[in-house]
């Protein structure tokens, strides 16, 4: 069971309160500062309800002290204040002070058995959160951050297929982290040394698209003053990275096809077929198999292109996941902008297991960027 302590110097409140407790907690008692130091020491209980007016040497806010004193000893330990009506300000200091909850006097038993419930489970969802930190460094593969059975697959099906030229089609929701992947793939291949060229194919109008890709000759259009080499030449011995492939033209899906078929490609306004050893990995937030069926992508490149298939789960289906890439997103924005020490209140934790993420891994680390810039104090919270 979980220890709860009071500390009161009216032996009559102690009572009450642990009479109300006693069947769910184990309770103990104290009815000075010293023992209640004393019994935090050595039983380090998971949360104490403490009197401010508790007295020491006439000193009416003695109580306030212990706070200071007891969270020293167990930062752990969720203490609720216990105050008289006209404590109410010295009650917020307590709360500054790192006080978790407090309520006035008379006590109204059943809103503190409600009260201490909701210590217990914030104290045990920020033992959680601290939990998944401390793992963070160790859940990382080439710099993906997860231990969701999902992401292990993942990680996996990289350690499997990584040694061979293989295309892979790698599929998930925008933000989900499809270029990690493939440079995980890459980092993990025999070509590792060789380099690996990423395009957009979304990011770049179709009429220069063919020139970034394939490269043009001299004189080949009104612009082209000189040969260019393209991304598929540039990455020769290593590997293409084509993000959102769906963009492509079928135009330019049939020229990509040949390559993929025969390794061979030819410039703009060349003539001669040029042999290249690349690696080619692909990538798209789109079901292609839809853009199939509505003849907008061709069979015959989408059968080539997805010989080997790794699909990213979405953040909202990687459970404690999220919490781990938030701890590392805000240890390393908070070491960017100078803010080192900065935490996140329970309900922010709440509320990021609780969302969607429509953006993903992207989306989480936007926010939080923005948060550890725009917050005021040390911890996060929810807006």
């Amino acid at each position: 069971m979980a220890k709860i302590l009071i500390v009161d110097d009216e032996e009559g409140i102690r009572s009450q309160i642990k009479w109300a407790l006693i069947d769910e907690y184990d309770v103990l008692e104290a009815a000075d500062a010293k023992t209640a130091i004393q019994i935090i020491k050595n039983e380090r209980p998971d949360v104490a309800t403490i009197d401010i007016a508790l007295s020491s040497i006439g000193e009416d806010t003695y109580g306030l002290d212990l706070l200071v004193d007891a969270l020293e000893i167990n930062p752990d330990m969720k203490i609720i204040m216990v105050t008289g009506n006209e404590e109410r300000e010295t009650a917020l200091k307590s709360i500054e002070a790192g006080a978790h909850y407090y309520f006035q006097k008379p006590v109204d038993l059943d809103e503190l058995k409600i009260i201490v419930k909701r210590a217990l489970y914030v104290k045990r969802l920020e033992l959680t959160n601290r939990q998944l930190q401390s793992r963070m460094t160790g859940d990382s593969f080439h710099e993906i951050i997860g231990s969701s059975p999902m992401m292990l697959d993942v990680f996996k099906k990289i350690r499997t297929i990584a040694g061979s030229d293989y295309t892979v089609l790698i599929s998930g929701e925008s933000g989900t982290g499809k270029e990690l992947v493939a440079k995980a793939l890459h980092n993990q291949s025999p070509r590792h040394d060789k380099p690996l060229i990423t395009i957009n194919c979304g990011a770049i109008p179709e009429t220069l698209l063919e020139s970034e890709l394939f490269g043009h000759e001299k004189g080949a259009f009104t612009d082209a003053v000189s040969q260019k080499i393209g991304k598929f030449e540039m990455a020769d011995g290593g590997t293409l990275f084509l993000d959102e492939i769906g963009e492509l033209s079928l135009m330019l899906q049939v020229k990509l096809l040949r390559f993929l078929q025969e390794q061979t490609i030819e410039r703009v306004g060349g003539t001669t077929p040029i042999k290249l050893n690349v690696r080619v990995l692909a990538a798209t937030n789109r079901k292609l198999i839809n853009e199939v069926n509505d003849r907008k992508f061709r069979d015959d490149l989408y059968y080539r292109l997805s010989v080997i298939n790794i699909d990213l789960p979405p953040l909202r289906d990687r459970g404690d996941d999220i919490i781990i890439l938030a701890n590392y997103f805000l240890e390393k924005f908070s070491a960017e902008n100078n803010r080192v020490g900065c935490s996140f209140d329970s309900k922010s934790i709440s509320r990021m297991r609780s969302y969607e993420w429509p953006g993903n891994v992207r989306e989480l680390e936007n926010r939080i960027k923005r948060a550890v810039i725009l917050s005021e104090g040390r911890k996060i919270a929810p807006s």
